[in-house]
C-alpha cells in the first residue's frame, strides 16, 4: 500500500466528515501537524471535536479551526496561550473537557493500548471527579478515567520512512506518538523523508503499522511561544 500523498490536502482525502473527533499532536507550537491542520481548515468540516495538550495560539496551529468555528469542543490540558480559546470559551461558544496533563496522557495511551478505562488519584476530591466513578483501591480513592481514541489523528514526526516509520526530535515527541497509536486512522507529517532501511530499527518511536497516509513536509516555521532572553553579559539566575 503507498503510504505517501502529495499534499496534505491528498493525505485526508475521504477522512473528513461534520463532527468527527480529532487528535493533533504536539505540544505548544513545538511538533505540531501544522500542515494538516490547514487542511483541515480549507476543508470546512465543522464540529469537531480536538483532542489536543492546547489549543495552539492566536492565529497558529490549532488556533486557525478556532477562528473559523469549526471546533465545537476541545479535551485538553493548557490553553492558556490562546486568547480566541478564552473568548469563545466564557461566551458559551466552544465546550471544553479539561484534564490534568498527566491524565490527559494516559487517557490517550491507554485508548491506544485497547484499555477502555484506568483509575487515578490525580483529581479525587475536586471537579475533575465529578460525575466519575471512584473507587477505593489499598485504603486511598482514585477516580476513573475513560481511554481516549479518535477517529482520525494527526501527528508530525522529525523524520520518517515510506513505509511509516517515524522518528520524533525533543518535545515534539510529548503527544504524537501515544495519539499515532490511538487514531482509528492517523496521518503523518514528516520533515525528512527516507527509504526503508534508513532508520535504525532501535531509533523507531512509531512502527509503520500505526501510520495510514504520510506527507513530506520539508520546509517549515518553527515559532516559538513563548520567547524569554535576557541582555547580552547579563549572568543567568538560576
Amino acid at each position: 500500500m503507498k503510504k505517501v500523498r502529495t499534499d496534505a490536502t491528498e493525505a485526508l482525502a475521504g477522512l473528513l466528515t461534520d463532527g468527527m473527533t480529532v487528535m493533533a499532536g504536539g505540544f505548544g507550537l513545538c511538533g505540531i501537524p501544522d500542515e494538516l491542520i490547514d487542511a483541515i481548515r480549507a476543508s470546512g468540516v465543522k464540529g469537531l471535536t480536538v483532542i489536543s495538550n492546547n489549543a495552539g495560539i492566536d492565529g497558529v496551529g490549532l488556533g486557525k479551526l478556532l477562528e473559523t468555528r469549526q471546533v465545537a469542543k476541545m479535551i485538553s490540558s493548557y490553553v492558556g496561550e490562546n486568547k480566541e480559546f478564552a473568548r469563545q470559551y466564557l461566551g458559551g461558544e466552544l465546550a471544553i473537557e479539561f484534564n490534568p496533563q498527566g491524565t490527559l496522557a494516559e487517557r490517550i495511551r491507554a485508548g491506544g493500548a485497547g484499555i477502555p478505562a484506568f483509575f487515578t488519584k490525580t483529581g479525587v476530591g475536586t471537579l475533575i471527579a465529578e460525575g466519575k466513578e471512584v473507587r477505593e483501591f489499598d485504603g486511598e480513592s482514585y477516580v476513573m478515567e475513560r481511554g481516549l481514541v479518535a477517529d482520525l489523528a494527526i501527528v508530525h514526526a522529525w523524520k520518517g520512512d515510506t513505509e511509516g516509520n517515524l522518528v520524533y526530535r525533543k518535545t515534539a515527541r510529548n503527544f504524537n506518538p501515544m495519539m499515532a497509536t490511538a487514531g482509528k486512522v492517523t496521518v503523518a507529517q514528516v520533515e525528512h523523508l527516507v527509504q526503508p532501511g534508513e532508520i535504525d530499527g532501535d531509533a523507531i518511536h512509531t512502527p509503520g503499522i500505526f501510520i495510514k497516509r504520510i506527507i513530506h513536509v520539508p520546509v517549515r516555521e518553527k515559532r516559538i511561544e513563548q520567547r524569554t532572553t535576557r541582555k547580552r553579559g547579563e549572568p543567568a539566575t538560576v
